[in-house]
């Protein structure tokens, strides 16, 4: 390993553009310092690299916990993944793991003790995959709905659609039809409210996925225009979990709706998207608070309509929204904003760190991430160079706008789809973090523990 470069210190400066002995003196010197730094950092020594933001920007890393994941699946002959991650795949004990598998022939619901390795199928399905955001490529009002599962982690109650029925399952099997959602619709990911009173399943009107038309994936056209040039609309449908009534039906013209979220403390408030859109610095994250929708992201204080902005998310307290993106410039950041729009914070990522993820909450200002991350020696992902390769680990100070990170794993994944996504979660207690890979050729679910960080 090379730990001094001389052209890149001859083009830096002329003290060493000749080749007396003084320069191989302080070249050997720097070499040995380096290699000092070096050793250090393996026993414990945190490295800190400066980037080249603007606002000096520190990237506080900790090399020294990455292990090895542990398998949770185990069946190398099937598919299997975790839930979407705006809801969590695991049930209130840490024990019992929601997951989806083809093993069957066609998607299902399964539950497993992660202690006992014991399964059991809670889905019948055998019609193939539903139609919808993401799947574009499904049986259109037909098939599993593999972007509809929720988990009431508290209840043991996972909700999930089938053709064009909202479904209610327990962890023995037994199945609830709730409700029907209206045709000329098609549907995206759901959300259950923290009481286990209120389902939301976003709907938007058929045409802007083309249809009952059978697509071989994404459509070519841009679907966000669509929307807003024929003036489609999305639809916020709440349902009674007990008595499946649709309890209020909230018309957002013009918008995509993909993502929806209930607030862990308020019912009342749900967080939701607009799907790539354009100007999506500024019209990507809104709330909802049963009478008004406010936008999240304006423009000011350097943030742009023409950002990049991702995969909004509750703090498991509810007292604030996270998100991440790129600014216009390229440089990436982690944002959080309170509800009522205050207090906002973004922390731009060191400069060069792009590579696309996701963000996911677990105990105090700890978050995981599949993506950003990136060393040196990193090798570019043949399908997807732009996806992250690492499982790391966050401690962020918001107040002072510091992150720590702690690499934990490479993830392995190809990102081949959607469901090679890694989409990484925490345990409710945050001792473990879930993700989903392909790393043994088909797609599991893998486990790493989380280090303590006063070790």
């Amino acid at each position: 390993m090379k730990l001094f470069n001389k052209k890149k210190a001859d083009s830096y400066d002329p003290v060493f553009s000749s080749h007396s002995g003084i320069e191989r003196c302080l070249r050997n010197f720097m070499n040995m310092f380096l290699g000092i730094l070096l050793v250090c950092s393996c026993w414990g020594i945190k490295q800190v690299v400066e980037t080249q933001n603007t606002d000096k920007n520190l990237a506080d890393i900790d090399p020294t916990r990455k292990t090895i994941p542990i398998r949770s699946t185990k069946l190398y002959s099937a598919n299997e993944q975790l839930i979407y991650f705006t809801s969590t795949s695991l049930l209130n004990d840490d024990r019992h793991l929601i997951f989806l598998s083809d093993r069957s022939g066609h998607p299902n619901i399964f539950l497993r003790d992660l202690k006992t390795g014991n399964e059991r199928q809670l889905s019948s399905n055998s019609e193939g995959f539903l139609k919808s955001y993401v799947y574009f490529d499904g049986k259109p009002y037909s098939g599993f709905g593999k972007a509809s599962v929720s988990v009431d982690p508290e209840r043991g109650l996972i909700y999930y659609i089938q053709g064009r029925n909202i479904i209610k399952v327990d962890t023995s099997g037994h199945q609830t039809v709730l409700a029907e959602y209206p045709t000329g619709q098609m549907t995206a990911f759901t959300h259950v409210s923290r009481d286990g009173s209120r389902l939301c399943v976003p709907t938007t009107d058929a045409r802007a996925l083309d249809g009952d038309n059978i697509l071989p994936g994404k459509p070519k056209y841009n679907i966000d225009k669509r929307v807003r040039d024929e003036k489609l609309s999305s639809y916020l449908r709440v349902f009674d979990t007990k008595t499946g009534k649709e309890i209020l039906c909230e018309r957002v013209p013009e918008a995509w709706i993909t993502h929806v979220q209930f607030s862990p403390v308020n019912n009342q408030l749900i967080l939701y998207n607009n799907e790539w859109p354009s100007d999506c610095g500024i019209r990507r994250i809104w709330l909802w608070d049963g009478k008004t929708h406010h936008r999240m992201r304006d423009e000011g204080r350097g943030r742009s309509k023409g950002d990049w902005t991702c995969h909004e998310m509750w703090q498991r307290d509810g007292k604030a929204i996270i998100y991440h993106g790129m600014y216009g410039n390229g440089s990436a950041y982690i944002g959080r904003v309170n509800p009522d729009g205050s207090g906002r914070v973004e922390i731009p990522l060191p400069t060069g760190w792009k590579r696309y993820g996701h963000f996911t909450e677990g105990s105090s200002n700890l978050l995981i991430t599949d993506g950003y991350y990136t060393e040196d020696d990193d090798r570019l992902i043949p399908k997807d160079p732009g996806s992250g390769l690492w499982i790391c680990m966050l401690k962020v100070n918001w107040g002072q706008r510091k992150i720590q990170w702690i690499p934990l794993c490479r993830n392995g994944s190809s990102w081949r789809t959607q469901d090679e996504h890694p989409h990484p979660i925490f345990n409710h207690s945050s001792t473990s973090v879930f993700f989903t890979s392909d790393m043994d050729g088909k797609r599991a679910v893998y486990q790493v523990a989380v280090p303590r960080l006063n070790e």
